[in-house]
C-alpha cells in the first residue's frame, strides 16, 4: 500500500522560500497523480497545487510562487515555495490518487494521505 511522508515544514520569514517534499513508499508513483493541500487554522482544507502525469495545475493564489515538481527515481514529489507570505501558514498535506487529475480537484478525490507538515510563516 502507498505511503506519504511529507518534510521541510518550518518557520521562515514573509518573502522566504520553502521546499516541501512528499515522499512515497510501498510503490512507486509513476502511476499517480499527487496533489497538495493546506489547512489553516479554523479554515477548510484547500488545494494548493497538483502534478499528473506531465501536467502541473496551482491554484490562483499560488501561480507564480510555487512550483511542483516530482522526481521519479526518488519517488519522491516538491513544493518549491517562494515568496511566502502570512496568509501561507498552514498544515500541509500531499495526497495520492491512481490515474489522472485534471485540475485542482476535491481533497475527497485523493485516496492517500501523508501526515501534514507545517509551514508558518511569521517575522
Amino acid at each position: 500500500q502507498l505511503q506519504l511522508v511529507e518534510s521541510g515544514g518550518g518557520l521562515v520569514q514573509p518573502g522566504g522560500s520553502l521546499r516541501l517534499s512528499c515522499a512515497a513508499s510501498g510503490e512507486t508513483l509513476d502511476y499517480y497523480a499527487i496533489g497538495w493541500f493546506r489547512q489553516a487554522p479554523g479554515k477548510e482544507r484547500e488545494g494548493v497545487s497538483c502534478i499528473s502525469s506531465s501536467r502541473r495545475y496551482y491554484a490562483d493564489s499560488m501561480k507564480g510562487r510555487f512550483t511542483i515538481s516530482r522526481d521519479n527515481a526518488k519517488n519522491t514529489v516538491y513544493l518549491q515555495m517562494n515568496s511566502l507570505k502570512p496568509e501561507d501558514t498552514a498544515v500541509y498535506y500531499c495526497a495520492a490518487v491512481r490515474g489522472i487529475v485534471v485540475g485542482i480537484v476535491s481533497e475527497y478525490e485523493y485516496v492517500y494521505w501523508g501526515q501534514g507538515t507545517q509551514v508558518t510563516v511569521s517575522s
